[in-house]
């Protein structure tokens, strides 16, 4: 999802207990040493956790809840977050994941085709350590575009705090320097640091207002546009800067920094088809979602958990009979500002978009955050459509009306790119109470792994709501 401030909120969970779901993890998701899921354990009569009443389920329901499970979908988010790890769009890690979700697509049967779009140039950078870095985080960094790209640099580290003249010992030549990233003194930071003999730079994020967690970062040197710095300057998120710092602190430290610019980037939407009983030319029904992140994000929830709710209910959906076209469509480059959903709408002729009855978007539909207790209704225009609807009495079924929002206003992801040409379209998410802007911590850093921001039980619940309503709107 696209980036939007918070404020703070008290910690409660979906069942409204102080129980911190972090907790109630062991040890089986692939070497985070305190983590494994614990399945959603309900039948499909039961009360579901932080549901008011026991669910009066239709037919159509049950197909669906017989089948959606949070546990196949998991499989899906270890291989996008913990395999391909951060998806920036137009490189070659968003395109793995592309092929990855089309080949999944297509073994389901549906009709897959790639959606290609030219998208701008990205600076990146990588932080290792001969001694290993903690394997916890990720730990790719931004790369500036005016300092030194395409290139690997080795020294040992060196705080300089913020980076005046008095806070830099004796010498730095050939050393790596932390610096406090102040945006109104950043060309002046880099120039003492140049000056001084140093290998590189790493800019060292300030914190987030809390809850909020500050993100890695391309840093731009306007300055030095015409001539590019001569070492790379890098940009760390604010948990790469309190490991690095806690490392230095501990004793000697070395990294290894590699930049690398990629230039005339391409990025892809995945559409994947199924025609329904209406025809070639009936209505469309679309559950969506963006499989991109921001730099260094392994992006568990934001979008991985939408992403593979899509895989999952396509996967259930695949040959229950309905009347309207299927239609699961995976952004590229949403954290761009929308792009990949905005360049398809703009290819959709005027009789194809009236052929959709709702588009059901699902951004960030997992987190594990203690209190990001309401799903949110959440629309561009502020005002109810097909798609809130029916997820709104899936809600009063499952018995969940209590925990979820109004429709809401507001846009930041890829539903306000169809609400913008008048198509029925809502984005739905797990959030705090008092607003929609309050979002996990982890949001947008290289902690939004599947270890500290991903509730199974809450994306089994995601599941069984928009599948519930797909259906009901499908069929």
């Amino acid at each position: 999802m696209t980036n939007d401030g918070h404020p703070s909120s008290p910690a409660t969970d979906i069942t409204g207990s102080t129980v911190n779901r972090r907790r109630m993890l062991t040890i089986a998701l692939g070497g985070a040493a305190t983590v494994a899921l614990p399945a959603p354990a309900w039948a499909a009569d039961d009360k579901r956790p932080g549901s008011s009443r026991k669910p009066a389920l239709t037919s159509d329901d049950r197909k669906i809840i017989a089948q959606v499970s949070a546990e196949r979908a998991l499989a899906h988010l270890r291989v996008l977050s913990e395999e391909i790890g951060p998806r920036i769009g137009g490189t070659a890690s968003e395109r793995r994941a592309a092929d990855y979700i089309a080949k999944q697509l297509d073994r389901l049967g549906y009709q897959v085709r790639l959606e290609p779009f030219a998208v701008a140039d990205k600076f990146l950078a990588q932080l290792a350590s001969p001694a290993g870095l903690p394997t916890d985080l990720n730990w790719q960094a931004g790369a500036s575009p005016q300092a030194a790209l395409d290139t690997t640099v080795q020294g040992d580290v060196v705080d300089v705090g913020a980076g005046a003249e008095e806070n830099y010992p004796a010498s730095v030549t050939g050393q790596i320097v932390l610096v406090d990233y102040v945006a109104a003194r950043r060309e002046q930071l880099v120039a003492t640091a140049v000056a001084r003999g140093a290998a590189a730079v790493v800019f060292l994020a300030a914190d987030g207002v809390p809850p909020r967690r500050s993100s890695a970062f391309s840093p731009t040197l306007p300055g030095s546009a015409g001539t590019p710095v001569p070492i790379p300057v890098v940009g760390v998120a604010q948990a790469q800067k309190e490991r690095l710092r806690a490392l230095l602190a501990a004793g000697r430290l070395t990294l290894t920094i590699s930049t690398v610019a990629h230039r005339n980037l391409t990025s892809h939407n995945v559409i994947a088809e199924r025609v329904g009983r209406s025809g070639a030319n009936g209505p469309v029904v679309m559950v969506s979602a963006h499989y991109d992140t921001v730099i260094g994000a392994p992006g568990a929830n934001d979008d991985g958990s939408g992403t593979v709710l899509c895989l999952e209910l396509a996967r259930v959906m695949k040959a229950i009979p309905v009347d309207a076209t299927l239609r699961f469509a995976l952004w590229g480059s949403e954290e761009q500002g929308l792009l990949g959903s905005r360049h398809h709408v703009r290819q959709l002729p005027q009789a194809e978009r009236d052929r959709f009855l709702a588009v059901y978007q699902n951004d960030m539909v997992a987190t594990s955050w203690d209190p990001a207790t309401l799903y949110w209704l959440l629309s561009f225009t502020g005002q109810s459509n097909r798609a809130t609807d029916e997820v709104a009495a899936a809600g009063v079924r499952l018995g969940y009306d209590p925990r979820m929002s109004p429709v809401t206003q507001r846009g930041s992801s890829d539903h306000q790119s169809f609400q913008e040409v008048g198509i029925a379209s809502a984005n739905f998410s797990w959030r705090g109470e008092t607003s929609p802007a309050l979002l996990e911590p982890p949001y947008h850093t290289p902690e939004d792994t599947i270890a500290k921001n991903i509730s199974l039980e809450r994306l089994q619940v995601s599941l069984e709501l928009i599948g519930c309503a797909a259906y009901a709107t499908a069929r």
